[in-house]
Protein backbone atom coordinates (compact mmCIF):
# COMPACT_ATOMS: atom_id res chain seq x y z
CA UNK A 1 0.00 0.00 0.00
CA UNK A 2 3.05 2.10 0.60
CA UNK A 3 4.01 2.33 -2.68
CA UNK A 4 0.87 2.56 -4.50
CA UNK A 5 0.24 5.58 -2.35
CA UNK A 6 3.86 6.52 -3.39
CA UNK A 7 2.63 6.67 -6.98
CA UNK A 8 -0.57 8.00 -6.58
CA UNK A 9 0.82 11.02 -4.44
CA UNK A 10 3.89 11.55 -7.29
CA UNK A 11 4.25 15.18 -8.76
CA UNK A 12 4.37 14.98 -12.39
CA UNK A 13 5.41 18.26 -14.54
CA UNK A 14 1.88 17.69 -17.23
CA UNK A 15 2.76 21.46 -18.40
CA UNK A 16 6.74 20.45 -19.75
CA UNK A 17 4.89 20.02 -23.24
CA UNK A 18 4.34 23.86 -23.08
CA UNK A 19 7.48 24.85 -21.93
CA UNK A 20 8.87 22.90 -24.42
CA UNK A 21 6.85 24.35 -27.16
CA UNK A 22 7.89 27.84 -26.24
CA UNK A 23 11.62 27.39 -26.19
CA UNK A 24 10.86 25.87 -29.78
CA UNK A 25 9.43 28.47 -30.71
CA UNK A 26 12.22 31.27 -29.26
CA UNK A 27 14.75 29.30 -31.21
CA UNK A 28 13.22 28.92 -33.85
CA UNK A 29 12.54 32.94 -34.31
CA UNK A 30 16.09 33.30 -33.16
CA UNK A 31 17.47 30.86 -36.15
CA UNK A 32 14.80 30.96 -38.61
CA UNK A 33 12.80 28.34 -39.17
CA UNK A 34 15.17 24.87 -39.81
CA UNK A 35 13.76 21.36 -40.21
CA UNK A 36 10.15 21.76 -40.28
CA UNK A 37 9.37 18.04 -40.53
CA UNK A 38 11.74 17.13 -37.53
CA UNK A 39 10.14 19.31 -35.02
CA UNK A 40 6.44 18.56 -35.97
CA UNK A 41 7.43 14.90 -35.58
CA UNK A 42 9.33 15.81 -32.43
CA UNK A 43 6.26 17.78 -31.09
CA UNK A 44 4.16 14.52 -31.52
CA UNK A 45 6.45 11.92 -29.99
CA UNK A 46 6.34 14.92 -27.00
CA UNK A 47 2.81 14.66 -27.55
CA UNK A 48 2.02 10.81 -27.09
CA UNK A 49 4.56 10.91 -23.91
CA UNK A 50 2.04 13.43 -22.40
CA UNK A 51 -0.45 11.26 -23.20
CA UNK A 52 0.93 8.20 -21.65
CA UNK A 53 2.06 10.18 -18.45
CA UNK A 54 -1.75 10.70 -18.50
CA UNK A 55 -2.79 7.47 -18.44
CA UNK A 56 -0.23 5.97 -15.98
CA UNK A 57 -1.79 8.62 -13.67
CA UNK A 58 -5.09 7.67 -14.12
CA UNK A 59 -4.31 4.13 -13.83
CA UNK A 60 -2.93 4.53 -10.16
CA UNK A 61 -5.88 6.62 -9.06
CA UNK A 62 -8.01 3.82 -10.46
CA UNK A 63 -5.76 1.04 -8.76
CA UNK A 64 -5.74 2.70 -5.39
CA UNK A 65 -10.26 2.72 -5.75
CA UNK A 66 -10.05 -0.73 -5.95
CA UNK A 67 -7.70 -1.87 -3.74
CA UNK A 68 -9.84 0.48 -1.19
CA UNK A 69 -12.65 -1.05 -2.30
CA UNK A 70 -11.43 -4.76 -1.81
CA UNK A 71 -12.18 -5.17 1.59
CA UNK A 72 -15.80 -4.89 1.00
CA UNK A 73 -16.33 -7.17 -2.26
CA UNK A 74 -14.76 -9.85 0.32
CA UNK A 75 -18.20 -11.19 1.72
CA UNK A 76 -19.45 -11.39 -1.69
CA UNK A 77 -16.85 -13.47 -3.56
CA UNK A 78 -17.57 -15.85 0.07
CA UNK A 79 -21.33 -16.06 -0.53
CA UNK A 80 -20.43 -17.10 -3.97
CA UNK A 81 -18.48 -19.69 -3.08
CA UNK A 82 -21.16 -20.88 -0.72
CA UNK A 83 -23.89 -21.28 -3.25
CA UNK A 84 -21.64 -22.67 -5.59
CA UNK A 85 -20.62 -25.50 -2.59
CA UNK A 86 -24.12 -25.92 -1.75
CA UNK A 87 -24.99 -26.66 -5.64
CA UNK A 88 -22.11 -29.15 -5.96
CA UNK A 89 -23.28 -30.95 -2.87
CA UNK A 90 -26.93 -31.02 -3.47
CA UNK A 91 -25.40 -32.64 -7.22
CA UNK A 92 -23.86 -35.14 -5.47
CA UNK A 93 -26.35 -35.91 -2.74
CA UNK A 94 -29.08 -36.67 -5.59
CA UNK A 95 -26.19 -39.47 -6.95
CA UNK A 96 -26.12 -41.09 -4.12
CA UNK A 97 -29.58 -41.44 -3.45
CA UNK A 98 -29.54 -43.13 -7.26
CA UNK A 99 -27.04 -45.25 -6.60
CA UNK A 100 -28.54 -46.87 -3.08
CA UNK A 101 -31.85 -47.21 -4.56
CA UNK A 102 -30.34 -48.96 -7.57
CA UNK A 103 -28.51 -51.32 -5.25
CA UNK A 104 -31.43 -52.13 -3.08
CA UNK A 105 -33.14 -53.32 -6.60
CA UNK A 106 -30.42 -55.72 -6.96
CA UNK A 107 -30.05 -56.48 -3.68
CA UNK A 108 -33.59 -57.64 -3.54
CA UNK A 109 -32.80 -60.04 -7.18
CA UNK A 110 -30.01 -61.35 -5.52
CA UNK A 111 -32.20 -62.27 -2.45
CA UNK A 112 -35.17 -63.92 -4.94
CA UNK A 113 -32.05 -66.16 -6.94
CA UNK A 114 -30.75 -67.20 -3.36
CA UNK A 115 -34.05 -68.18 -2.45
CA UNK A 116 -34.48 -69.82 -5.63
CA UNK A 117 -31.13 -71.98 -5.45
CA UNK A 118 -32.10 -72.78 -1.65
CA UNK A 119 -35.36 -74.37 -2.53
CA UNK A 120 -33.91 -76.06 -5.40
CA UNK A 121 -31.20 -77.94 -3.24
CA UNK A 122 -33.77 -78.85 -0.46
CA UNK A 123 -35.73 -80.72 -3.28
CA UNK A 124 -32.44 -82.40 -4.40
CA UNK A 125 -31.65 -83.58 -1.15
CA UNK A 126 -35.64 -85.15 -0.74
CA UNK A 127 -35.02 -86.83 -3.88
CA UNK A 128 -31.25 -88.24 -3.00
CA UNK A 129 -32.69 -89.28 0.64
CA UNK A 130 -35.47 -91.23 -1.04
CA UNK A 131 -33.74 -93.08 -3.51
CA UNK A 132 -31.16 -94.02 -0.58
CA UNK A 133 -33.85 -95.72 1.17
CA UNK A 134 -35.56 -97.53 -2.31
CA UNK A 135 -33.54 -100.95 -3.00
CA UNK A 136 -32.07 -100.34 -6.54
CA UNK A 137 -33.75 -102.57 -9.13
CA UNK A 138 -31.66 -104.29 -12.02
CA UNK A 139 -33.46 -103.34 -15.37
CA UNK A 140 -31.93 -105.18 -18.57
CA UNK A 141 -30.67 -102.74 -21.17
CA UNK A 142 -32.98 -103.12 -24.22
CA UNK A 143 -31.94 -105.46 -26.78
CA UNK A 144 -29.43 -103.80 -29.70
CA UNK A 145 -31.36 -103.58 -33.54
CA UNK A 146 -29.46 -105.45 -36.52
CA UNK A 147 -29.57 -102.84 -39.46
CA UNK A 148 -30.33 -104.39 -42.94
CA UNK A 149 -29.74 -102.93 -46.14
CA UNK A 150 -32.96 -103.47 -47.24
CA UNK A 151 -34.48 -100.83 -44.20
CA UNK A 152 -35.94 -103.26 -41.86
CA UNK A 153 -34.37 -104.28 -38.48
CA UNK A 154 -34.15 -107.36 -36.24
CA UNK A 155 -34.35 -107.09 -32.45
CA UNK A 156 -31.32 -109.16 -31.18
CA UNK A 157 -32.14 -111.39 -27.95
CA UNK A 158 -29.57 -111.07 -24.95
CA UNK A 159 -29.57 -113.52 -22.60
CA UNK A 160 -30.84 -112.26 -19.04
CA UNK A 161 -28.99 -110.58 -16.02
CA UNK A 162 -27.53 -113.16 -14.23
CA UNK A 163 -28.94 -111.56 -10.44
CA UNK A 164 -27.52 -114.14 -7.95
CA UNK A 165 -24.87 -116.77 -8.23
CA UNK A 166 -26.44 -119.50 -6.53
CA UNK A 167 -29.93 -119.47 -8.10
CA UNK A 168 -28.25 -122.18 -11.49
CA UNK A 169 -32.08 -122.60 -12.70
CA UNK A 170 -32.16 -118.88 -13.72
CA UNK A 171 -29.14 -118.83 -16.11
CA UNK A 172 -30.74 -121.37 -17.90
CA UNK A 173 -32.23 -119.77 -21.45
CA UNK A 174 -34.91 -122.44 -22.72
CA UNK A 175 -35.51 -120.15 -26.10
CA UNK A 176 -32.83 -118.40 -26.55
CA UNK A 177 -30.82 -120.92 -29.00
CA UNK A 178 -33.92 -120.87 -31.43
CA UNK A 179 -34.15 -117.50 -31.47
CA UNK A 180 -30.57 -117.24 -32.46
CA UNK A 181 -31.02 -119.46 -34.94
CA UNK A 182 -34.04 -117.44 -36.86
CA UNK A 183 -32.27 -114.23 -36.09
CA UNK A 184 -29.19 -116.15 -37.97
CA UNK A 185 -31.29 -117.75 -41.02
CA UNK A 186 -33.04 -114.04 -41.46
CA UNK A 187 -29.89 -112.61 -41.51
CA UNK A 188 -28.26 -114.65 -44.31
CA UNK A 189 -31.96 -114.01 -45.97
CA UNK A 190 -31.84 -110.63 -46.15
CA UNK A 191 -27.72 -110.65 -47.17
CA UNK A 192 -28.78 -112.58 -50.10
CA UNK A 193 -31.24 -110.46 -51.40
CA UNK A 194 -29.21 -107.32 -50.84
CA UNK A 195 -26.43 -109.25 -53.23
CA UNK A 196 -29.13 -110.36 -55.52
CA UNK A 197 -30.28 -107.17 -56.28
CA UNK A 198 -27.01 -105.50 -56.56
CA UNK A 199 -26.21 -107.39 -58.93
CA UNK A 200 -29.05 -106.96 -61.43
CA UNK A 201 -28.25 -103.17 -61.15
CA UNK A 202 -26.10 -101.93 -64.41
CA UNK A 203 -22.57 -101.11 -63.32
CA UNK A 204 -21.37 -97.77 -64.83
CA UNK A 205 -18.27 -98.33 -67.01
CA UNK A 206 -15.78 -95.71 -66.72
CA UNK A 207 -14.52 -94.62 -70.54
CA UNK A 208 -11.68 -92.21 -71.86
CA UNK A 209 -11.20 -90.12 -74.51
CA UNK A 210 -7.84 -90.86 -76.04
CA UNK A 211 -6.11 -88.11 -79.11
CA UNK A 212 -2.83 -90.21 -80.05
CA UNK A 213 0.20 -88.43 -82.37
CA UNK A 214 1.49 -91.22 -84.67
CA UNK A 215 4.68 -89.98 -86.22
CA UNK A 216 6.70 -91.74 -89.47
CA UNK A 217 9.99 -91.75 -90.42
CA UNK A 218 10.15 -89.80 -93.04
CA UNK A 219 8.59 -87.73 -95.88
CA UNK A 220 8.26 -90.79 -97.96
CA UNK A 221 6.67 -93.08 -95.69
CA UNK A 222 3.00 -94.45 -97.10
CA UNK A 223 0.48 -92.58 -94.54
CA UNK A 224 -2.62 -94.50 -95.43
CA UNK A 225 -1.25 -97.69 -95.13
CA UNK A 226 0.07 -96.27 -91.64
CA UNK A 227 -3.59 -95.41 -90.42
CA UNK A 228 -4.47 -98.49 -92.01
CA UNK A 229 -2.19 -100.05 -89.67
CA UNK A 230 -2.77 -98.46 -86.44
CA UNK A 231 -6.90 -99.17 -87.21
CA UNK A 232 -5.89 -102.82 -87.65
CA UNK A 233 -5.29 -102.63 -83.68
CA UNK A 234 -8.36 -104.14 -82.18
CA UNK A 235 -9.65 -105.68 -78.95
CA UNK A 236 -12.45 -105.43 -76.45
CA UNK A 237 -12.98 -102.13 -74.83
CA UNK A 238 -11.70 -100.10 -77.75
CA UNK A 239 -13.35 -98.04 -79.92
CA UNK A 240 -11.23 -95.77 -82.78
CA UNK A 241 -12.49 -92.62 -84.31
CA UNK A 242 -11.04 -89.78 -86.69
CA UNK A 243 -8.09 -89.27 -87.64
CA UNK A 244 -6.49 -86.37 -89.90
CA UNK A 245 -2.92 -85.86 -91.18
CA UNK A 246 -0.77 -82.63 -89.22
CA UNK A 247 2.27 -80.90 -91.15
CA UNK A 248 5.45 -81.15 -88.31
CA UNK A 249 8.21 -79.93 -90.52
CA UNK A 250 10.25 -80.75 -93.75
CA UNK A 251 7.28 -82.32 -95.57
CA UNK A 252 6.73 -84.85 -92.81
CA UNK A 253 3.27 -85.16 -91.30
CA UNK A 254 2.14 -86.82 -88.54
CA UNK A 255 -1.21 -88.99 -87.82
CA UNK A 256 -3.48 -87.72 -85.42
CA UNK A 257 -5.91 -90.14 -84.28
CA UNK A 258 -8.83 -89.99 -81.34
CA UNK A 259 -10.30 -93.25 -79.87
CA UNK A 260 -12.64 -94.21 -77.00
CA UNK A 261 -11.63 -96.85 -74.42
CA UNK A 262 -12.67 -98.39 -71.20
CA UNK A 263 -10.24 -98.07 -68.36
CA UNK A 264 -10.78 -101.45 -66.86
CA UNK A 265 -9.69 -102.91 -69.87
CA UNK A 266 -7.64 -100.54 -72.60
CA UNK A 267 -4.59 -98.39 -71.31
CA UNK A 268 -2.39 -96.23 -73.05
CA UNK A 269 0.84 -98.03 -72.50
CA UNK A 270 -0.98 -101.27 -74.69
CA UNK A 271 -2.04 -99.24 -77.29
CA UNK A 272 1.31 -97.70 -77.73
CA UNK A 273 2.77 -101.18 -77.22
CA UNK A 274 0.48 -102.47 -80.30
CA UNK A 275 1.12 -99.19 -82.74
CA UNK A 276 4.85 -99.35 -82.07
CA UNK A 277 4.83 -103.25 -83.41
CA UNK A 278 4.22 -102.06 -87.25
CA UNK A 279 8.33 -100.73 -86.98
CA UNK A 280 8.24 -100.22 -90.95
CA UNK A 281 5.98 -96.82 -90.83
CA UNK A 282 5.62 -95.81 -86.99
CA UNK A 283 8.84 -93.94 -85.66
CA UNK A 284 6.95 -93.15 -82.24
CA UNK A 285 3.56 -92.96 -80.62
CA UNK A 286 2.64 -89.71 -77.96
CA UNK A 287 -0.16 -88.94 -76.01
CA UNK A 288 -1.70 -85.49 -76.92
CA UNK A 289 -4.71 -84.98 -74.70
CA UNK A 290 -6.31 -88.24 -72.25
CA UNK A 291 -9.94 -86.73 -70.96
CA UNK A 292 -12.52 -88.99 -68.72
CA UNK A 293 -15.86 -88.99 -70.51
Amino acid sequence: MSAVDFLAQEKIWFDKTRYDEAERRFYERMNGPSQPTQDVGANTILQDIARARENIQKSLAGLKTTLCKRGSGQPSMSQHSQLSTSSTSAADQGELVSRIKSLELENQSLHKVVDDLRAALSKLECRVAVLEKSPVAVTPAPAPSVPYTNGTTVQKTSAPVKQDDDDDDDDIDLFGSDEDEEAEKLKEQRLKEYAEKKAKKPTIIAKSSILLDVKPWDDETDMVKLEECVRSVQTDGLLWGTSKLVPVGYGIKKLQIACVVEDDKVGTDLLEEEITKFEDYVQSVDVAAFNKI
